[in-house]
């Protein structure tokens, strides 16, 4: 689906996206939590904590390569490792 050039912007890329958002919005309301918090479950908590370890590991890796003056192929085989795993720890859900 395409925003189009009439009309306000879409809020949200997918269906489902726009079902998540109500599920929480309902889930929500009457409580303390606020409108824009993100819930998640310890499982992903402990997944999102992995891929951000996994991050940082790669990066210091890189640090001490470019610092021990690595082969440039070797450099960007590891920036490339590092580019895949800061996609994926963007991923929440």
């Amino acid at each position: 689906m395409v925003d189009s050039d009439r009309g306000r912007r879409r809020k949200y890329c997918k269906r489902s996206c726009r079902q998540r958002a109500y599920e929480q919005r309902t889930l929500t309301e009457g409580t303390a939590i606020p409108a824009d918090a993100l819930i998640l479950s310890p499982d992903e908590v402990s997944g999102f904590g992995d891929r951000m370890f996994a991050l940082r590991c790669a990066a210091e890796d890189l640090r001490t390569a470019l610092a021990e003056g690595e082969d440039r192929d070797d450099l960007a085989a590891m920036a490339d490792e590092l580019v895949a795993l800061a996609r994926e720890a963007e991923r929440l859900r």
